[in-house]
């Protein structure tokens, strides 16, 4: 926020604490336990599906059996790939929208508290539900994480039930959640604070959260036509009786590709607010921010079809849809040139959130370029359904998600619990993590370019190499988070709080940073006055 910005009563009313015991979880209403309970089951379910990411790589130490059956491997690859998309990734960003977006806009609480609180609980018992075709009489879900017809109709396992009610719910979730930050936006934005004083984290919410309420719906028609054809004996996508199995990726695909920005958005909001506070610089072209994120959002959703190049797509749709996804490198390259133009000449520091902002500037760069390169529909042909593409994506959702989610937590946990953690664990975790990503990951682009298919248990001899470097720097990257998860618990249940200050990181500017750390249970309870009507970007 810009320091003329004039703030009233940016001070908290705690009129009653929270409730003791479980009860407090389980019906709080408060926008920061409900944050908490988001966060920390992203947590638990980034380690769930991190364990089953490395028993993908053991197994792919070395060519033949390693550990496990290929029916097995097949269910850890889709489990693995549902729980880091709707396990992880958006429940760690609903978390940080929920703890932040009322902070930032000096809202006491989001808009609808109790469905807040239905948005969460229904997660659980989604992902229990998912998790508990793991130890049915049949194989667990085993067609990859896309779930394409007809693997998942005609020949899915009777497990295929339980995982299409467990996406109903993780869908609906995401509805009431994006409901909630949509009105709590355009509602409860404190006195004076017009659309260009948002953060831009709020921003990269709000349009992330149309973009769910725009798709969430497709994917339930997707997945409620599966249950159709496996039931009631429609063939939506089924070729025997009419149907057509393509019809399925362009339904899901209409869907998947905006999840995609529905992944990242958020966490372009995030960097947008930790670059500037580390160059101690405002951040550079705020409008051309903002209106860049409006644009990526609207032509995600108008370019699935790079997904189908190779399934016979007509000349025209193809070009069609080849130079719609290279447009969208132009507001993503805007954003890039803002993040850097604000980087340089400032005052920069390297604490543990800017040196996971940086980590996030040159490896989603680089994941950027290899999506130019799947972009182009000769060139994909050869791409498509090869390492290269687990490649591609991986760079692009673990720097652009996953590193932005860790760096939000660097950045605001001391706000949030009122203590500051080991800056030199912090750094330790960034090194190994990066190193131990890049180990892992960017030799995935050669076995690619070399022939290697995707999904495979087994592989061709001259593959090894690079598959046990990818399978060491997995291990590597896995022993990171637990440095992470000890800094969390140990600032968490700290006895030793209240030592942070209200600003916390110099040159941090917002709402948020006028509040005491840790932040008390109710905030704002009168509202604060914001006197100025623009922000100073």
């Amino acid at each position: 926020m810009s320091e003329s910005i004039v703030l009233d009563h940016a001070t908290d009313h705690d009129d009653h604490g929270p409730a003791k015991g479980f009860t407090r979880w389980l019906f709080t209403t408060n926008h920061k336990d409900i944050g908490t309970l988001y966060l920390y089951f992203s947590l638990i379910m980034f380690f769930v599906g991190g364990i089953m990411a490395l028993i993908v790589r053991a197994e792919l130490l070395e060519p033949g059996k390693v550990l496990i059956n290929p029916e097995f491997f097949n269910q850890m690859t889709t489990m693995h790939g549902l729980i880091m998309v709707f396990g992880v990734i958006m429940p760690a960003m609903a978390g940080l929208a929920n703890w932040m977006i009322p902070l930032m806009i000096g809202a006491p609480d989001m808009a609808l508290p109790r469905l807040n609180n239905w948005s969460f609980w229904l997660l659980p018992f989604a992902f229990t539900m998912l998790a508990s075709t793991l130890f049915m009489s049949g194989p667990a879900p085993d067609f990859g994480w896309t779930f394409y017809a007809p693997l998942s109709t005609t020949y899915g396992p009777k497990s295929t039930d339980f995982f299409i009610f467990a996406i109903h719910m993780m869908g609906i979730s995401s509805i009431m959640a994006s409901l909630n930050i949509v009105v709590t936006i355009f509602n409860m934005r404190a006195p004076g604070m017009g659309w260009m004083n948002l953060p831009v984290f709020v921003w990269g919410w709000l349009v992330t959260a149309f973009l769910l309420l725009a798709v969430m719906p497709v994917l339930a028609g997707c997945v409620t036509m599966m249950l159709m054809d496996r039931h009631f004996h429609t063939s939506f996508f089924d070729a025997a009786g009419g149907g057509d199995p393509s019809l399925f990726q362009h339904v899901f695909w209409f869907f998947g590709h905006p999840e995609v920005y529905i992944l990242i958005l958020p966490g372009f909001g995030v960097i947008s607010e930790i670059i500037p506070t580390f160059s101690r610089k405002s951040l550079f072209g705020y409008r051309f921010m903002v209106v860049a994120t409006v644009i990526i959002a609207l032509l995600g959703l108008v370019v699935w079809g790079h997904h189908m190049f190779t399934t016979g797509a007509p000349l025209e749709a193809q070009l069609y849809f080849m130079y719609a996804t290279m447009l969208i490198a132009v507001p993503t390259g805007i954003k890039i040139f803002n993040w850097v133009a604000t980087i340089f000449k400032g005052s920069i520091s390297f604490e543990t959130p800017m040196l996971f902002a940086l980590g996030f500037l040159v490896m989603f760069t680089l994941g950027g370029f290899s999506g130019l390169m799947l972009g182009l529909v000769p060139a994909d042909y050869q791409y498509r359904d090869s390492y290269f593409v687990v490649a591609h994506f991986h760079y692009v959702l673990v720097s652009g998600s996953l590193f932005t989610i860790i760096a939000a937590v660097y950045y605001w946990l001391p706000k949030w619990s009122g203590h500051m953690y080991s800056e030199k664990l912090g750094q330790i975790h960034f090194w190994l993590t990066v190193i131990g990503m890049n180990l892992t990951f960017m030799p995935m682009h050669f076995l690619g370019l070399a022939g290697m298919p995707r999904r495979i248990p087994d592989y061709a001899l001259q593959f090894t190499d690079f598959n046990q470097y990818c399978t060491v720097g997995a291990f590597i990257f896995g022993f990171a988070q637990l440095i992470f998860l000890y800094i969390i618990l140990k600032s968490c249940f700290s006895k030793d709080k209240g030592h942070v200050s209200a600003q916390v990181w110099e040159g941090a500017k917002g709402l948020e940073w006028t509040l005491p750390s840790p932040v008390p249970y109710h905030t704002f309870a009168t509202p604060p006055v914001i006197t100025t009507g623009h922000r100073e970007y």
